[in-house]
């Protein structure tokens, strides 16, 4: 059984009570001799990763206090580690909803697992996750070019989880890298190496945009200048960025800190990358600390010295060490940290323009993964993702970029065929018939372009060049080929209401609240709230969340939706009888869906069993213990046995007591009421 501590809570139940005492084992929902993108991804979180956050410590002490210290619905239910196996599921879950769908709402999802599991719980870093999503839905249509940085860095996240699972080379250089044994033969090493890899490739590819919002405004200005023609560069007007001390200056904990860790002295956080970055690549790159901190120094104060462009990856190292500091605190910074958040300045432009000139005359050997395993990743994975991604910018909207791919990441290889859109076979064809004739014409003059499609397609595979001028695919060959599909837009699942990361927090978080203040909602805080919603475990608040995300289909369902700004629409004060007896069996039907993906069986053991008095002392009382043993069994009497059809929930639903029906509508007017409050929400009807 890949989740150990799962299975370990089997054995003492059946010990207890009886032989089909749960929990069971997850499902895989993969197949093993799949190598595609989704199959290793998740066969990476489900069988690699064994153990992913346990502590010894607190198990030890769980056993010599007879008192667990995990929490599922309320706290002290479960085994510590038990929860870590729930979170690790949770995140296995939530990776394979998101790469069938790419919305970013899924990708929300990623982030807030990501969160909880290795920063210690989302509402600490939530600003940081939250306001790109603002400035790229609001600001990016202004822009001339600019693509959506969400899902793309979950994407980056899972094609980085593939690669580990599947390629032995990469897999062995990050183990040899970071001091593991590299015997295969060694499962608990590999899990370490594993659960290492998660934490920090997780921190890499995540975060490594999260700076975009410091470009947004430098491209918005100059994307004026060339709609009036004018090309960038001497004679434009632009941005750069003063007084940046406050985000980069260190303190005196943090110097302390890192000159133990290194042994000198460091003032800034630029500093610190300075040397990081010229110890791992100075010697094979021939240049010194102190050029790569003149250049690190430059990037937001001197973009003209940068061909007139913002990097976005210097404020995203920057603003996501802040961020480490404040979350995770000084004391548990370490070199991985530092890797992670070096890979991230190098990824875009300090890398390819002022280490490798990568598209000069002469460049520079391109960087191999033992020289630095993450930034090395990085910059092949972020290349690698450009299928799926939402165009906000006025030139990007009219490209022709891939819709879809398909990998096989078979022989420590990567095969890639990049779909595009069908419907724009028309424009394909004569981009073709343009480059057939430059060909037959001599190739005078520029090649017809068709971006990214020409990238791919033309003889010169200029897509797959510049990924192999940037990193050395040497033990990782890449075969990159094109074709047309028809697109599958139904996973999108869009609907009329205007949703972002800042809503879905606050939906679930009213969500959760909706059933403890009915009547009472103008006498709460929402401070009050958020502490409540965070005591619960990340099964039971990414419950509440993904009630969130089905919210504009209940709504799309009975004619109405829900957003923030005004609108000429009849506003809903409160849901009708009839409206609430539309959306409710599809709440059920979620919430089916959701305990059988994760585990829960069917079954009223927790009621009906003869409790040892031990156990019910445990818990001070016997409603209390059998709330914990439902938790420890992942039982419940309403979870339907098997894989039922939506047809079969909807008449499961139908049967319901009464009393069990208004768990799912009763509440959702007293959450209306909470989120006018707090978030300033409105729900309208269509018609």
């Amino acid at each position: 059984m890949a989740y150990t501590a799962l299975k370990e809570m089997k054995e003492r139940n059946q010990h207890f009570f009886n032989d089909n005492a749960g929990p069971v084992e997850p499902e895989k929902h993969y197949s093993e001799d799949d190598y595609g993108l989704k199959a290793l991804a998740l066969c990476f979180l489900h069988e690699r990763c064994q153990g992913l956050c346990f502590d010894d410590e607190i198990t030890a002490r769980e056993k010599l206090e007879n008192k667990y210290y995990g929490t599922s619905l309320f706290p002290n239910q479960i085994p510590y580690n038990m929860q870590m196996d729930i979170n690790r599921l949770c995140l296995e879950r939530e990776l394979e909803k998101f790469i069938d769908s790419g919305v970013t709402e899924d990708a929300y999802t990623i982030y807030y697992c990501y969160l909880e599991m290795f920063f210690g719980h989302y509402g600490k870093s939530k600003k940081m996750v939250e306001l790109l999503s603002e400035f790229e839905s609001n600001a990016s249509s202004l822009l001339m070019k600019h693509r959506d940085h969400y899902s793309h860095s979950v994407y980056v996240f899972a094609l980085g989880l593939a690669i580990y699972q599947s390629n032995e080379n990469y897999r062995n250089t990050f183990k040899k890298f970071y001091g593991f044994d590299t015997d295969c033969l060694n499962k608990i090493e590999d899990h370490k190496a594993a659960n290492c890899f998660l934490k920090y490739w997780g921190l890499t590819s995540l975060f490594h945009d999260i700076g975009y919002p410091f470009e947004l405004p430098f491209e918005q200005v100059l994307s004026y200048y060339e709609v009036a023609g004018s090309k960038r560069g001497k004679g434009s007007m632009y941005l750069a960025y003063r007084d940046v001390d406050a985000t980069i200056m260190l303190s005196e904990e943090a110097k302390n800190h890192f000159k133990k860790l290194y042994g000198r002295s460091f003032e800034t956080v630029e500093q610190l990358f300075a040397y990081c970055t010229a110890e791992k690549l100075a010697d094979k790159y021939d240049f010194t600390e102190e050029y790569i901190l003149k250049k690190i120094y430059d990037k937001p104060r001197s973009p003209e010295s940068f061909g007139y462009y913002m990097d976005h990856a210097y404020f995203s190292a920057s603003r996501l060490y802040r961020e480490i500091e404040n979350s995770v605190g000084i004391d548990k910074i370490n070199e991985k940290h530092l890797d992670a958040l070096t890979a991230i300045l190098l990824h875009n432009s300090l890398y390819k323009f002022a280490i490798a000139y990568y598209k000069s005359e002469n460049p520079k050997d391109p960087l191999a993964m033992e020289t630095h395993p993450l930034a090395y990743l990085l910059m092949l994975c972020d290349e690698l993702q450009c299928w799926d991604r939402t165009a906000y910018g006025r030139n990007s909207r009219t490209e022709l970029h891939p819709m879809s791919v398909e990998f096989d990441f078979n022989n420590n290889s990567i095969q890639a065929v990049y779909y595009y859109d069908k419907q724009e076979q028309e424009k394909i064809d004569e981009f073709e018939v343009e480059y057939h004739k430059w060909e037959e014409t001599g190739e005078c003059g520029k090649a017809p372009r068709l971006k990214a499609y020409s990238d791919m397609a033309e003889k010169e595979q200029r897509f797959t060049t510049d990924i192999e001028k940037i990193v050395d695919t040497g033990n990782i060959p890449l075969t990159i080929t094109v074709d047309t599909r028809e697109v599958d837009y139904k996973s999108k699942h869009t609907y009329l209401s205007t949703s972002n990361f800042l809503h879905l927090y606050d939906f679930a978080v009213a969500l959760n609240a909706r059933y403890s203040y009915q009547g009472k909602e103008k006498d709460i805080e929402e401070e009050i709230l958020e502490k409540q919603f965070e005591q619960l475990s990340l099964e039971y608040q990414l419950s509440n969340i993904n009630q969130a995300k089905n919210f504009s289909k209940y709504l799309d369902a009975i004619d109405c939706f829900y957003t923030d700004r005004p609108v000429d629409y009849e506003m809903i004060l409160a849901f009708t009888d009839e409206q609430m007896a539309v959306f409710a069996p599809m709440e059920h039907e979620r919430w089916m869906n959701e305990h059988i993906s994760m585990g829960w069986t069917n079954g009223d053991l927790y009621e009906t069993v003869v409790l040892p008095q031990e156990f019910i002392k445990n818990y001070q009382d016997e409603e209390t213990a059998r709330k914990a043993l439902r938790e420890q069994l992942r039982m419940h009497k309403l979870v339907m046995k098997g894989k039922p059809t939506k047809e079969q929930v909807h008449k499961h639903y139908d049967l319901l007591a009464e009393k069990e029906k208004e768990k799912d509508f009763e509440p959702f007017n007293s959450m209306l009421k909470l989120i006018k409050k707090f978030d300033g929400l409105r729900i309208y009807k269509i018609y």
